[in-house]
């Protein structure tokens, strides 16, 4: 007899949802973590950067109240209170989540977990070690920040998002290594607190994976708001004396020396494979990355592996959607296949960047014929009325049967409207049937049903 049904390893976002799912069927569960329930989303990622980031739309919109008629007087940002407000957001939300395990009967074990033969994980903690015998085992290690080589982090003044999400005190330069989600959502943090900000990246644009309009409408509305942007640029080295850093940066333009007293590097991440015993155990990885199949198997019999760790989609509600379909699968269900092409994308910059499916360059990659239909936000009244009319809404359909491919939008709060754009692709719907929805008026959803019309010929607002 197994100790458990199911030992899980690793509690972020993935971990603990295959902990709650497992124990809604029944299953005894054992969840091994070895810093913090809930991982590096709950922890030092998603949660705390989200409540930063409202920190800094707050403090924009004091700033810029002269626009709706409101007079202030001299304006005190106090970023240490903001570190402090987002860190009892994650209080409570870990404490939310270790309920809902002991609600479920999940144990909770403190330490790191390794595979130590089939269907074994060995516990290693402060007060020892524990051997654990399960019928079934799921690596939820997820991953940790890249360090290009080269150059060295300090915890202080050279730093990854780790070091960065609990820093108490904005700085005054700083420069960001990285174009993507993390440097963007840094990068309209530290300007709005007044820090002079800028963002190198290698690659041609912004946001590299996404739509390029969706990359040039972020990229001038950094601009506008003061944050300089380097791209097709390269780090040369970054040294660090008395506490100021010099970042040597090769522009298309030639060399810059750029001074900062701090340098946020996110260039990437990096699975958390080491230690876990996975060689040994017949678990097969390539750069790293757990290899899965379809339903999440790794090569080794009776062994999942789900989220980040696995490298197919490194995003927390991806890692939660991989959760419940190996938990279903290894307890005898059958799960709807897990469908990329409509998991949702989401940078919560101010305007935000949101996406689903296929960028239109990708789509013609695969030799599609296509329509595309876009509507900018400037012709939305509710965007209008809000004051926040930077931005569009895109969809890239077949041009055959009309079948959403992809859809981008960028502009005030549009990752909460994916939720329509994800349904539509998950259930093959069509540039017709997404300009048929009727939306309510006025609301920024408005623009998705226009850039549906669009797309047809049919758009009414433009």
């Amino acid at each position: 007899m197994a100790d458990v049904d199911l030992a899980i390893i690793g509690s972020g976002p993935g971990g603990y949802v295959a902990a709650i799912r497992a124990g809604q069927l029944g299953m005894k569960v054992a969840c091994v973590e070895r810093e913090a329930v809930g991982g590096v989303c709950l922890n030092w990622g998603c949660i705390p950067s989200k409540a930063l980031i409202r920190h800094a739309e707050v403090l924009s919109t004091v700033r810029h109240a002269d626009a709706f008629g409101i007079t202030t007087g001299p304006i005190s940002a106090d970023y240490a209170a903001a570190v402090a407000r987002s860190r009892k957001v994650v209080d409570r939300l870990t404490k939310g989540v270790a309920g809902l395990l002991r609600k479920h009967s999940v144990e909770v074990l403190t330490g790191a977990g390794r595979l130590d033969g089939p269907g074994e994980v060995r516990v290693s903690g402060a007060d020892g070690e524990r051997a654990l015998s399960a019928g079934h085992v799921i690596i939820a290690t997820g991953a940790r920040a890249m360090t290009p080589p080269g150059i060295e982090t300090d915890g202080q003044v050279v730093v990854t998002y780790r070091e960065a999400i609990l820093q108490e005190r904005a700085p005054e330069r700083v420069v960001i290594i990285g174009g993507g989600a993390i440097g963007a959502e840094f990068a309209y943090i530290y300007r709005a607190y007044g820090a002079q900000v800028s963002i190198v990246e290698l690659e041609p644009r912004l946001l590299p994976r996404e739509d390029e309009e969706s990359s040039k409408a972020l990229t001038r509305a950094l601009d506008k708001q003061g944050i300089e942007v380097l791209t097709g640029s390269k780090v040369a080295g970054v040294s660090v004396a008395g506490g100021i850093a010099t970042v040597s940066v090769e522009t298309p333009d030639g060399p810059r020396s750029l001074e900062a007293d701090r340098v946020l590097v996110a260039v990437g991440i990096r699975p958390n494979t080491e230690g876990l015993g996975l060689e040994e155990a017949g678990v097969r990885t390539e750069r790293g990355y757990v290899q899965v199949d379809a339903d999440l198997s790794t090569s080794a019999r009776g062994v999942y592996a789900i989220g980040d760790v696995t490298g197919i989609m490194p995003l927390a509600h991806v890692a939660q959607a991989q959760a419940v379909h190996a938990v279903e699968h290894l307890a005898g269900l059958a799960p709807q296949p897990l469908d990329y092409g409509a998991m949702p994308r989401a940078v919560y910059t101010n305007p935000q960047v949101a996406s689903v499916g296929l960028t239109e360059r990708e789509a013609q990659e695969r030799g599609k014929a296509i329509r595309v239909g876009k509507f900018p936000l400037l012709a939305n009244g509710k965007a209008l009325a809000l004051g926040e009319q930077d931005g569009l809404a895109k969809v890239i359909v077949d041009d055959a049967t009309g079948e959403l491919l992809g859809a981008h939008l960028v502009g005030h709060e549009v990752t909460e409207m994916l939720g329509e754009l994800s349904l539509t692709r998950l259930l093959e719907g069509t540039d017709a049937e997404l300009g048929a929805v009727v939306n309510p008026h006025p609301t920024l959803s408005e623009a998705i049903k226009e850039a549906a019309l669009a797309a047809g010929g049919q758009a009414i607002h433009i």
